[in-house]
């Protein structure tokens, strides 16, 4: 890692980069661009014309930053009072256009994280301390509040938007335009306004290599949370007898056990 009056040649000449910046080795800075001083760029990582990179923001390597995205800006939080908090981005992540990603609060844990190798479409907005894992895509205008929780694998279509604290499980699904005011459990596909359940993700955890009888017994698992009118310890209990066969539906069990804003119904 260099400082970025080492590596000039990476640099358009009409962006503008402080000194103190660190940027690896091959990293491109595109034309009228704006990297700030506490910023931190990986190898091979690409930032596109018109972007802003401000804040104590990590980026790692092999990234691909769009134009007019606006990365590691001030929490969008009343409550904030300049503290230095921080946004870190993974590894080989997309990001497209006109996105925002915040810093993170001294409320929460003081960083906004996104993990690795999830494809961030156009207009997505992740506020400040949101925690997004790996694999995951967000398609156009799908809009994260503060606090958010997003597991791997976790797909979220356009127009989706997330309340503040709500926790997406991994490999869930959302359709275009859903709202989600509590939490998605693992495996579920969710769609509506408030959003509600349909049925679990089968095609994604069959793309994802599940094998048969670990998909058949997320489909017993998913009638057992929402179609035997159980109460939701009664359904985690009964979810649980079924481990010992199938590990992956740990996910959700673990999940489950966490009160949350409790789950879409």
């Amino acid at each position: 890692m260099r400082h970025a009056t080492d590596i000039l040649m990476s640099v358009h000449p009409t962006a503008i980069v402080h000194p103190a910046a660190r940027l690896g080795s091959g990293v491109v800075v595109g034309p009228y661009s704006l990297v700030g001083e506490h910023v931190e760029i990986g190898d091979r990582t690409v930032i596109g014309p018109h972007v802003v990179i401000t804040g104590h923001t990590r980026i790692g390597c092999d990234n691909r930053i769009f134009q007019f995205c606006s990365i590691g800006e001030s929490p969008q939080d009343k409550k904030y009072a300049g503290e230095p908090t921080r946004l870190e981005i993974g590894d080989r992540n997309t990001i497209r256009e006109s996105c925002t990603f915040n810093c993170g609060t001294v409320q929460d844990v003081g960083v906004t994280r996104l993990g690795n190798d999830n494809w961030i479409m156009a207009y997505v907005h992740v506020a400040h301390d949101c925690q997004v894992g790996n694999q995951t895509i967000f398609a156009n205008n799908t809009q994260l509040a503060g606090h958010v929780h997003v597991g791997d694998w976790a797909i979220l279509g356009g127009f989706t938007g997330v309340h503040q604290f709500v926790r997406v499980g991994a490999h869930s699904f959302t359709g275009v335009g859903c709202v989600l005011f509590q939490d998605l459990p693992p495996f579920v596909i969710a769609a509506g306004n408030p959003g509600v359940p349909r049925s679990i993700n089968a095609e994604g955890l069959k793309r994802r290599g599940y094998p048969v009888e670990s998909v058949a017994a997320v489909k017993r698992a998913y009638k057992t949370l929402y179609k035997r009118g159980l109460k939701l310890d009664e359904a985690r209990a009964a979810i649980e007898s079924d481990l010992a066969a199938v590990p992956e539906l740990a996910l959700l069990t673990d999940f489950l056990a966490v009160p949350g804003r409790g789950i879409i119904r």
